[in-house]
Parts: structure tokens; sequence; C-alpha cells
């Protein structure tokens, strides 16, 4: 069994979609997850610009290269605190979820969002009130993908309402619907209170929702002025060996992402992971 390992399209140094996929190619990784706008800077990409054509042609891009495009990232403030804003949030997200297939991907991924316009650290997230409209807005995404049929793929972290695996949990009970499923970043899991406790917060998560994890986005976590940092693969704290010793058993050959992970780090953090899956 090999470690299926891909990375976020804007942490590669290039803008047009030859480029990226060729880098991804020649760096030996197998996937990628494009968030359009951040990846493809030099073409429009705003609402309204998506076409069946435009996604065939990215897709045959990446297809050329045997890069598999794993997941459409379109992550947005879904409980925007201005009504009107958020609706054209949420149609981002749908016209995402339309022309989905056609990029070759069944996955369209974001966070829940934050209470404030801002986005950032606030525990005015933790509410039942910030939840309540995490499952509006999800119920709403889910029911348009239910229609094309495609996977909503919701991420948490303790940046946003979704913030623990229970959480987690209460929101696909919520929602019930096989169109919604998880994006497991173990690091957005993490904080000054658990990160001593790092196994029984994974296992609490797999035990949860282990089987509607779809993706798993790779980096990693160090403590700096008494708080959670993100830092690249291998430059943290994040046990590995735990993560992979259960995918190798329950989830063979799921997408895993690079993320948050740039050049000068990428070639050392794929080498880092391969040989954490093979000792796990």
């Amino acid at each position: 069994m090999h470690l299926n390992l891909g990375i976020r399209g804007h942490d590669i140094d290039y803008e047009h979609p030859e480029e990226i996929a060729s880098e991804v190619a020649t760096k030996g990784l197998q996937a990628v997850q494009l968030a359009l706008a951040k990846s493809f800077q030099s073409l429009p990409t705003e609402t309204g610009t998506l076409s069946p054509g435009f996604a065939h042609y990215i897709q045959q891009c990446f297809q050329e290269k045997g890069v598999q495009v794993a997941i459409l990232g379109c992550y947005i403030n879904m409980i925007h605190p201005d009504q009107a804003k958020r609706e054209k949030l949420l149609d981002r997200f749908k016209e995402h979820i339309r022309f989905s297939r056609d990029f070759g991907c069944s996955i369209v991924g974001s966070e829940t969002g934050n209470v404030n316009e801002k986005m950032g650290y606030t525990e005015d997230n933790f509410t039942e009130e910030a939840f309540w409209k995490v499952v509006a807005s999800v119920r709403d995404l889910v029911k348009e993908a239910e229609k094309w049929g495609v996977i909503v793929g919701i991420e948490g972290g303790i940046n946003h309402p979704i913030h623990t695996p229970k959480k987690m949990r209460w929101l696909l009970d919520e929602i019930d619907s096989n169109h919604l499923q998880v994006i497991f970043d173990p690091a957005n899991f993490m904080s000054m209170d658990n990160y001593q406790q790092q196994e029984s917060v994974i296992e609490e998560a797999f035990t949860l929702f282990g089987d509607r994890m779809v993706l798993i986005h790779a980096k990693d976590f160090v403590i700096e002025n008494k708080w959670i940092k993100m830092v690249p693969v291998g430059q943290g704290m994040l046990r590995y060996d735990i993560i992979f010793r259960w995918l190798k058993d329950h989830k063979p050959y799921i997408n895993v992402l690079l993320e948050n992970t740039k050049e000068p780090y990428i070639d050392d953090s794929i080498h880092y992971l391969h040989d954490q899956f093979r000792r796990a």
C-alpha cells in the first residue's frame, strides 16, 4: 500500500494550470486541491465565469500529467454576518458544485466560517447560535449537491464554529445526507488545552466520523508564544504515526494533501510523510 499524496495547487509557485500540473507531477505527487481564484490568478474565476469547457480544460491539464483533481476548494465564510454577502458566497459555492464533475472531481470543500466578517480565532464562534447558522448554510449547500451528485466536504478547526470532533459529529447528525462528508485536518483541532493529548483527540475524531472522512489535510504545528502556530509538515509535533496507522487499516489510498507547506519545504515534507507512512 502506498501513500496517496498530493498538495494544494496554490502552494505551488506557478499560476498557469499546465505549469502547476507539471510541477506537482515532477515532485511525484498524485493529486491536487484546487482553489480556483488562488491557483489561477491570471484567469477569471469569479462567480458566473465557470463553464464545462473551462473545467474540462483544467481537468485535462492535470490528467495529462497523471494528477488527480481531488477536490475543489471554495473556502467561504458561510455564516458571514452580512446576509447579502453570505448569499453571494453560498452562490459561489453552489456554482463550484454544479461544475465539479467537469473538473473530474466529486468534492467541493470549505471550512465553516466566522461570526465576524474578519476571519480568525474568537470564542464567539463556539456558541449554539453560531452552530445553527452553520447548519442552515451547510443544509442549503448539501441540497444543491444532492441535485448534482457531488459531495460537500466540511473541514473543522478551532478558528471556526465546528471546532471539536463532537461538533462535527453533531453537524453530521443534523444533516441527514451522505452528500455531506468530512475533510479531516488533525492539526486544526489542536489547541493549548489538548495538544498534549493528541492521541485521544485524533482517535475521538476517527471514532466519531472516520467513516465519513473523504480527504485528509497534512500540515504541522508548534507552540509559539503560548499559542498554536501552523508550520510545514515535518517541522512540528503532529503525531502522524497515529494517523497513518489508522488510515492503513480503515481508509486505504485516501487522498492526503499537503497544506501550509511551500518551498523550500515541499520536498522534505514529502520525504517525511512517506517515511512516516512506511513506519506506521
